[in-house]
């Protein structure tokens, strides 16, 4: 059976955007639009053009700028609102105006108290509207979707009349919300059946979702109605939305690749951009993603077990249904922990240059559980440190900070100087500007290092925490990052911030040193 293809409406600059921290401008929005477009989504929904000027200005900037998918805007079932939009949407080289009108009973009673034939005489008048403001534009490739809010609480008979109406009134996509997340996967499948076998026109229109996550079933509730005919899913990247969120478009592109034998659809998503759109986004918004989030989240291809690292090093498909470069990761992580096996442990090591015939694992291993007990996660620079210990041989610093200066201040470029120890023998001092304090000190560390070979340190992250109180008190900087020789964390502490920064990037800086130094000359046995 031929699979059909699913259109992807992401909205995440508009349903998403609603539960950002703060309001997005312009170039953000831009930003993530252009790899919404990488990422190969069919509909962008770049805001509601009435709400704000900032918010028209968004639309219409990504109408002209961003080529590839369709660019969407939101207008209620009001003419000064569709007016907006189809001003804002007009120059996109395809374009669509999306309205809608509550259509359960509590929606029509409580919030719009309207009648039922008032609700379809809006639905008619106003998608016609719409449909005759694009060709007034001469809007080439424009399109009108209707969304019966809150469908999932609408009387069925009632839903089916204003579905036929909308279609009617020219709408060639007609969405199915479950707005308030209220409804299971075997009734949302039901309610879009119920829409093919009992609309007339049905096959005139697209039939779309929109589910939100307020009982955590948004995914599955949109997959369910694909697998009952609907051909447009509308999601966010990683699931931000009104209160619980949206359905997360990861989730339901990588679904239905993977289960495209179970659904029979599927996208036209480069899932190999995921990852990028994740992060920016998360970013961009400043809304982090919990470690378990399905398909982005940080342990989402990461395995502690020993059990399953075992499966995973003998046959990766033995613990992962998809390949971490499927969506644009270079690889899983495998959490070194006291769940670890000693076949685990033995790989890494591999992987940091020991052989196997230069140690013995026994030792080694026992070593590890009892280091793992006290810290929990092992990094790559905790193995090398119970490499080099074995045999009771002192850890000297290669390099250490004699001396550092930073001026900064406000409409300043920060600039940092510092002079170090190499090897017990000072260098000249450094400088080197950056964005921000801690920046410009790596940059001056950086110029130093590099003269042997050390660069291509990425901060991957960076946390603070005070030592005691008042102005006074010490802060203990934590860095975790990575370099081609592995992943590494560092620790710093000093009153001054700057200083217990850089104290901790100097501790990352020793580590990567002494690895590069091991992994050229691994020690034997007793050595």
């Amino acid at each position: 059976m031929k699979k059909e293809k699913v259109i992807v409406f992401d909205t995440t600059l508009r349903d998403g955007e609603q539960a950002a921290p703060s309001s997005l401008s312009v170039e953000q929005k831009l930003r993530i639009a252009k790899q919404l477009a990488r990422l190969n989504v069919d509909v962008i929904e770049a805001g509601f053009p009435i709400s704000s000027p900032g918010d028209f200005e968004s639309v219409s900037t990504i109408a002209r700028e961003v080529k590839g998918p369709r660019i969407c805007g939101l207008a209620r079932v009001v003419e000064k609102d569709i007016v907006r939009c189809a001003d804002a949407v007009m120059h996109a080289q395809r374009s669509r105006i999306h309205t809608f009108l509550g259509t359960s009973a509590i929606h029509m009673e409580k919030k719009l108290r309207k009648s039922e034939k008032d609700v379809l005489d809006l639905v008619k008048r106003n998608v016609e509207f719409a449909c005759r403001c694009l060709r007034e534009r001469k809007v080439e490739d424009g399109d009108v979707e209707f969304s019966a809010e809150d469908a999932g609480r609408t009387n069925a008979d009632f839903l089916c009349r204003v579905v036929e109406t909308a279609i009617k009134a020219g709408a060639s996509t007609i969405n199915i919300p479950d707005t308030v997340g209220y409804t299971s996967p075997e009734e949302f499948g039901a309610i879009i059946e119920d829409l093919f076998n009992r609309v007339p026109n049905i096959d005139k229109a697209v039939i779309s979702v929109h589910c939100h996550n307020d009982l955590g079933m948004s995914t599955a509730n949109s997959i369910t109605a694909v697998a009952h005919g609907a051909r447009q899913v509308e999601c966010t990247i990683n699931g931000i939305g009104e209160r619980a969120g949206n359905a997360a478009l990861e989730e339901i592109v990588m679904a239905l690749k993977l289960r495209g034998d179970l659904f029979k659809a599927h996208t036209d998503i480069d899932t190999r951009e995921i990852m990028r759109t994740s992060r920016l986004v998360r970013e961009i918004c400043n809304m982090p993603v919990q470690p378990n989030k399905a398909i982005v989240g940080s342990n989402a291809f990461a395995h502690s077990s020993g059990i399953h690292q075992d499966g995973v090093l003998k046959a990766k498909n033995t613990y992962e249904i998809m390949t971490p470069q499927s969506i644009g990761l270079k690889e899983n992580r495998m959490n070194l922990t006291s769940r670890s096996g000693s076949n685990m442990v033995k790989t890494r090591l591999a992987d940091l240059g020991y052989g196997e015939g230069t140690y013995d694992i026994d030792a080694i291993y026992a070593r590890f559980k009892a280091l793992a007990d006290q810290k929990g996660t092992i990094y790559d620079d905790d193995l090398v440190t119970l490499m080099e210990t074995r045999s009771g041989e002192d850890l000297k610093d290669k390099y250490v900070l004699k001396y550092l200066n930073v001026s900064s201040g406000m409409g300043t470029v920060p600039v940092a100087s510092v002079r170090i120890a190499v090897d017990g023998k000072s260098v000249k001092p450094t400088s080197a500007c950056g964005y921000g304090a801690f920046e410009a000190a790596t940059k001056a560390i950086d110029r130093v290092i590099a003269e042997d070979g050390i660069g291509d340190i990425k901060i991957d992250d960076f946390s603070m925490a005070s030592i005691g109180a008042g102005l006074k008190a010490q802060a203990k900087v934590t860095i975790r990052a990575s370099s081609p020789e592995g992943s590494f964390v560092g620790n710093g502490v000093d009153i001054d911030i700057v200083q217990a920064s850089a104290n901790a990037y100097m501790n990352i800086v020793n580590k990567i040193a002494r690895m590069k130094m091991y992994n050229r000359t691994v020690p034997k046995i007793g050595s």
